[in-house]
């Protein structure tokens, strides 16, 4: 049993009332015996119970009995009415108003626990938002840190991809470290894929030509830099980047092919 759960149900508040059967009030018994936490709850609703029967207590209480004599005098249509039974009577109608402000009281009460715990969930929910903004910031930082140092050594090759028949207007850039076995792919330039559909990053060799898959670019939607880190280990003499469908493909779809680029020859 979720503990949070049986605490907000109502059942407690009805169980101090005295509202439940003998058997749930066994079964609640029971479980304070069991659980600190819900008899830590059952003390919390006592104790603002008595704080909220102290608040609504009449401050002149002779006059609420000499109203609620006067109440009874207007029914009895000026009748005599003996004293044991005015005295019954008025007992009754205490009866009445106090279990009617016992009732408001615990409506009150039930729905400002719903609201501070739905209020507490709330925070919750903003807290761990906010931790994984932070997350996701601080892991943002770390690869462009990581980029400038790519980008800076003086062993990374940059590589122009332009744009082919099938997406003319784009383009994007590989910064690749063939020591270190890295690519930064900066892909700002690549529209963004269809429902179904992702980017596939290739390493080419030209004489045969031999393309092969060196990742996807996952998370484009995501990923507001369009900045992606792939592993080439492959004596790469081009790299292409086409469309395929979501998973990506063992051999690339060439009528496809959105941008291309060739690196630059060694010296």
């Amino acid at each position: 049993m979720d503990l949070q759960e049986y605490i907000s149900s109502g059942v407690l508040e009805l169980y101090v009332c005295g509202a439940l059967s003998e058997e749930e009030s066994r079964e609640v018994s029971n479980e304070l015996k069991q659980h600190p936490e819900i008899r830590e709850e059952v003390e919390e609703i006592e104790a603002a119970l008595s704080r909220l029967a102290v608040s609504v207590a009449p401050y002149n209480p002779q006059e609420v009995l000499a109203a609620i004599n006067t109440k009874i005098n207007n029914e009895e249509r000026g009748q005599t009415i003996p004293a044991q039974r005015k005295t019954a009577t008025v007992i009754t109608y205490l009866g009445w108003a106090a279990s009617l402000l016992l009732l408001v009281g615990l409506f009150f009460l039930f729905n400002k626990n719903n609201e501070l715990r739905e209020a507490l969930r709330n925070q919750q929910a903003r807290n761990a938002q906010m931790e994984q903004q932070i997350a996701d910031a601080r892991k943002s930082a770390d690869k462009a840190e990581e980029l400038l140092a790519i980008i800076r050594d003086r062993n990374t090759e940059r590589v122009l991809l332009a744009g082919q028949d099938a997406a003319p207007d784009s383009y994007a850039t590989v910064f690749w470290n063939a020591e270190q076995n890295q690519i930064f792919i900066d892909a700002q330039g690549l529209p963004e894929p269809p429902r179904g559909k992702v980017y596939q990053v290739w390493s080419l060799t030209m004489q045969p030509l031999q393309p092969t898959s060196i990742g996807l670019l996952d998370d484009f939607y995501q990923d507001e830099n369009k900045v992606f880190q792939l592993e080439n280990a492959n004596q790469s003499e081009a790299f292409g980047i086409t469309l395929e469908p979501e998973g990506g493909s063992e051999t690339p779809s060439m009528d496809q092919l959105y941008v291309l680029g060739t690196v630059a020859a060694t010296p």
